[in-house]
């Protein structure tokens, strides 16, 4: 390919956050011609509040470094792609143990340097309000997107496939389960024993629900308030976005009851209805909570009903009380709030573009990539994605063994009850039994290691 020609290569990216910027800056690296819109700072989301790029509104953390966890091996991917990002946290850390964490104003102004300095890139600060389909363009705008962009991505997916708040239930790793207590069955014996339950007897309910009535929950920031009205459809002339869910309303109702007054064990999420008894008792449970498969591979579940706002550590204590989730592993906790996401199982393609728009690329949050480092890897799988378009090539998604591959994988899997998702330990294919250490910390890191070479080997085969 002569250079003449790359440089009559052009992308339009929508929003210079962690997922745009690092598209942006990747394909302006290859000679690509970008034109990166930033609706700041004449415009501001309820949560932003500095002109600068990839500005980071609730942590300055990007979590642990070491190669043996979720997000240590998300960064050595990452790093293996090129991240600026990355280059970006290092010149801004903070110390924070063994996490990567940054000063998040000189992070900001890192990237926003970068970006701006970068001749291939032109920033034009102003909202933008259409899709222009006539040429490749990514949308990277964020879980906050609305307004007339809102819209339009509405009306390219359809309204009901645009999800607009985010109540989502705890998720534990299969395991770390404790099968004496936990047993498989479906309600009334209808289909296949597709949910592990937990039975709870009459002490162990009231000393949960005890608990679970006085644990602190987390305050709503501004933005995030109309979550925990879930049932209420939004009043603004985007009346048609779909907010999750009837399961949220009924945790709401169950925190809202008084400390020691019991909830019925016939009603809400913990009712045993259709359930004969449990295979390890022998005795029907008094009160029962479901978990459901969250990926076809069964190696994570969610904890049916539990959509909930607590702060993560009481999350931690109170769920653990549930029979058989006693050393459970939480690999999400639940959370209520504002969250712009596509049904990304039904409209996405692996190579992050809508199927039935293959020009319109999505990145970042609104793919249902959940995090900071996930939100930025998103963008740099995509920009590769678009690369490969514009070289007249499809671009295989990376091996599910690898983290970006197994993110891609249950993005583009159907999933009815489909929910963003981070990086996991968890959603990555377990290790051959003959071959898999009993550590969890060396497990952690064989599949690490296998990871790593596989995500080198697909780098080495595509070709950039």
């Amino acid at each position: 390919m002569l250079k003449d020609e790359i440089m009559s290569y052009k992308v339009t990216v929508l929003g210079a956050g962690l997922a745009g910027c690092e598209a942006a800056l990747w394909l302006a690296g290859k000679g690509v011609q970008v034109t990166l819109y930033e609706q700041k700072p004449t415009h501001f989301s309820p949560a932003h509040k500095s002109a600068g790029f990839a500005e980071l509104i609730c942590s300055n953390s990007l979590k642990a470094e070491r190669l043996d966890s979720a997000s240590g091996l998300l960064k050595e991917e990452m790093r293996r792609m090129g991240s600026q990002l990355l280059e970006a946290a290092e010149e801004a850390r903070v110390a924070a143990g063994g996490a990567l964490a940054v000063d998040r104003d000189a992070f900001s102004a890192a990237v926003t340097r970068r970006v701006e300095e970068c001749p291939n890139i032109t920033v034009v600060r102003e909202q933008v309000e259409h899709i222009d389909e006539s040429a490749p363009i990514l949308v990277a705008t964020g879980p906050l997107t609305d307004g007339a962009l809102a819209d339009e991505i509405g009306r390219l997916t359809g309204d009901e496939r645009l999800h607009f708040y985010d109540a989502v239930a705890p998720i534990v790793t299969a395991e770390s389960l404790d099968y004496n207590k936990v047993f498989a069955a479906s309600r009334y014996d209808r289909g296949e024993a597709d949910y592990l339950n937990c039975p709870f007897n009459k002490a162990e309910y009231e000393a949960f629900h005890a608990a679970l009535a006085s644990a602190e929950r987390a305050p709503l920031h501004a933005f995030d308030a109309g979550a925990e009205q879930g049932a209420q459809p939004d009043p603004t002339p985007t009346a048609k976005r779909r907010i999750l869910s009837r399961s949220t309303r009924a945790v709401c109702r169950l925190r809202s009851w008084p400390p020691g007054v019991l909830i019925p064990c016939a009603s809400g999420p913990s009712r045993p209805v259709g359930l004969v008894g449990s295979p390890n008792t022998g005795h029907r449970p008094w009160a029962n909570v479901q978990l459901r498969a969250e990926n076809k591979e069964r190696t994570l579940y969610n904890i049916v009903g539990f959509q909930t706002n607590l702060k993560w550590g009481e999350q931690k204590r109170v769920f653990s009380m549930i029979p058989g989730l006693e050393n459970a592993e939480f690999v999400r906790y639940g959370v209520m709030h504002r969250n712009t996401f596509l049904d990304a199982p039904r409209v996405l393609d692996a190579g992050l573009f809508l199927k039935e728009h293959p020009n319109v690329f999505f990145a970042g949050q609104i793919t249902g990539f959940e995090g900071y480092m996930e939100s930025a890897a998103c963008g740099l799988l995509a920009a590769r994605s678009i690369y490969a378009r514009l070289e007249g090539r499809q671009l295989p998604p990376p091996p599910v063994d690898t983290m970006c591959g197994a993110l891609i994988q249950y993005l583009t899997t159907e999933n009815k009850h489909f929910q963003p998702m981070g990086a996991n330990m968890g959603i990555l294919p377990p290790l051959p039994a003959e071959s898999r250490p009993r550590d969890k910390r060396l497990r952690y890191m064989a599949v690490a290691e296998r990871a790593v070479a596989s995500f080198q080997h697909w780098l080495d085969e595509t070709g950039f």
